[in-house]
């Protein structure tokens, strides 16, 4: 096991290639700076989400960007972090965020709910701390860090969002009710570097997967977690190299989970529900761009979000274009990489029949003598 396990070492150094990219989309909507984005299969449209204004905009492939929803009775200066459609229930899930201000000193977090037919909300539920008694606090109240990040959603229209500043994740369940579903001590069990700009973003992105669990990604650890979505509890995802800056995450009908950083669109496969996992690809994607967002749209096509979101965030601009951009896998790497993890196997096995062999060798020896 020893050469196997420095074999998934040696597939580490793997190096990124540029990205090799197909259809890109650029659609204008002044300021919007989005952060997530997810995609529609009822309308092929993809759907986004902005920090700077409180619509959702439907964005076709060739471009054309429509305000899908806009809810102006959301707090003042809120924003549209991760999205999530509930197919079965034709919903949009979607975090809200408020980042404290000197004018708005308290955050504000919730999930919303929106009908994707008449385009109405169904519910916005405030997403709390337990000891928290007030979704927007007044300014001499404890305030627990919170930042509803990004949403994922079961196959009973249960939503889960990750909590980044406070490393936890809500359940709201279809009816709209919240509370804190997982608070595992895992996810606070691997080193923070704190010289690194995201090192306060922990809890990412998630999905769900069929199998009954969610993957977690965290942004300021580099690790991926795998939590039961019966009981809430984590463990650890073993990789063969820390997913940096991982932000948002998806998975394609194959199986295949895709992590994307402002630096890296990371390709990984497991072949145990995700005990382990090995990175077999990565791509390196435009810093500029600042990708936070990846989705699968139709026929496994692979796409990432760069929304200038630092940009946004320092105020110092006024851009009117982003993209939404496909990115092309090196299909060849991800068999080639399991054909190393076969001839691995073979290896170890030959190391230890070699071994097995010696020692009988050397005990005919002493039988002779």
């Amino acid at each position: 096991m020893k050469s196997f396990f420095a074999l998934l070492i040696s597939v580490s150094f793997i190096i990124a290639a540029a990205a090799k990219t197909g259809h890109v989309i650029t659609f204008r909507s002044p300021s919007l700076y989005p952060e997530s984005f997810t995609w529609d299969p009822k309308s092929h449209n993809f759907i986004i989400g902005g920090t700077r204004h409180q619509k959702l905009l439907s964005i076709s492939e060739s471009g054309v960007a429509e305000t899908l929803i806009s809810d102006t009775d959301l707090p003042e200066n809120s924003s549209f972090l991760g999205l999530a459609i509930d197919r079965r229930n034709n919903r949009l899930l979607a975090c809200i965020h408020r980042i404290p201000t000197a004018t708005h000193p308290s955050p504000f977090n919730a999930l919303a709910a929106y009908d994707l037919k008449s385009r109405r909300r169904i519910f916005l539920t405030p997403l709390l701390d337990k000891n928290d008694q007030n979704p927007i606090a007044t300014v001499t109240e404890i305030i627990h860090p919170a930042a509803a990040n990004d949403v994922a959603v079961d196959s009973s229209g249960n939503a889960y969002v990750t909590n980044s500043d406070g490393d936890f994740i809500w359940k709201v369940n279809i009816d709209g009710e919240g509370s804190v579903f997982s608070r595992s001590e895992t996810f606070k069990s691997h080193p923070v570097d704190l010289t690194v700009d995201y090192h306060k973003c922990g809890l990412n992105g998630i999905v769900f997967i069929s199998d009954g669990y969610l993957l977690v990604v965290q942004s300021n650890t580099g690790k991926m977690y795998k939590v039961n979505v019966n009981d809430g509890t984590a463990k650890t995802v073993n990789l063969n190299r820390d997913l940096t800056a991982g932000d948002g995450i998806a998975v394609r009908s194959d199986g295949v989970v895709l992590v994307v950083s402002q630096y890296k669109l990371y390709y990984i496969k497991s072949e145990n529900n995700w005990d382990e996992g090995v990175v077999f690809d990565e791509t390196t994607l435009d810093v500029e761009g600042f990708a936070t967002a990846v989705v699968v749209g139709n026929r496994k096509r692979v796409y990432v979000l760069y929304g200038h979101l630092i940009e946004g965030i320092m105020g110092n601009g006024n851009r009117e274009e982003f993209n939404i951009v496909e990115i092309e896998e090196n299909e060849d790497k991800e068999d080639n990489i399991w054909l190393f993890v076969l001839i691995g196997f073979g290896f170890t096995y030959f190391l230890f029949w070699r071994f097995q062999m010696r020692r009988l060798v050397q005990n005919m020896d002493k039988r002779v003598t």
